[in-house]
């Protein structure tokens, strides 16, 4: 595959996998508006922008993974939980848990260790220490991203490594595409999407 069809084929196995459930695309739709203002504010209050994207859109992104989206059997495109966390190619719910928990710990450790092992000035005030957090918290975001696309290069190849890298980057530009008529479906009561438009259009056609 051409670095485009891949980058295609990640986003729609993507979609088509883990998300399902009208409430959690309304809440990536949520998280995608949330992330392309941290993507602003980076340029200007990185601290800011690490805030945003982690308290507002990570939480948003992940509350609809692991509270709203089903993980039963797939009888839409016939897999089980167990095989689509298998073949996840960025981060599946475990690796998730993971990093979801370095980035609860990074609080803690700055509590206990001011300075934060020589990196930062000790805090002596609430605003400094919520400075400190945000910077190291976007470390954190942008260390994940790096450690996945290094990562990818070893498992699948250099392309399929940098497809995803610029899959995460972008996401938040397609989940308002593919997404912004979420709310309407759940206004409608349809709760979950049965893909069938998605399968029925000719872009995604031999992309299962």
């Amino acid at each position: 595959m051409t670095f485009f069809e891949e980058l295609q084929k990640q986003r729609w196995d993507d979609h088509r996998y883990y998300h399902h459930n009208r409430i959690n695309q309304f809440l990536h739709l949520l998280s995608a508006c949330c992330f392309l203002g941290s993507y602003i504010l980076v340029f200007y209050y990185p601290a800011a922008a690490a805030l945003v994207g982690w308290l507002l859109a990570m939480v948003l992104r992940q509350t609809g993974h692991f509270f709203f989206e089903p993980q039963t059997y797939d009888q839409v495109n016939n897999a089980t939980h167990e095989y689509k966390e298998s073949i996840k190619v960025g981060y599946n719910l475990t690796r998730k848990m993971v990093l979801l928990s370095i980035w609860v710990l990074v609080p803690v450790v700055l509590y206990f260790k001011v300075d934060f092992f020589g990196l930062f000035q000790p805090f002596t005030s609430f605003s400094e220490f919520i400075n400190n957090m945000a910077i190291i918290w976007l470390f954190v975001g942008l260390g994940a991203i790096a450690f996945r696309t290094l990562h990818l290069f070893k498992l699948m190849g250099v392309q399929t490594g940098l497809v995803w890298m610029s899959k995460i980057i972008t996401d938040p530009f397609h989940d308002i595409k593919i997404y912004h008529k979420s709310p309407y479906y759940i206004l409608k009561g349809e709760m979950y999407d049965n893909m069938d438009e998605w399968y029925q259009d000719r872009t995604f056609e031999n992309k299962a």
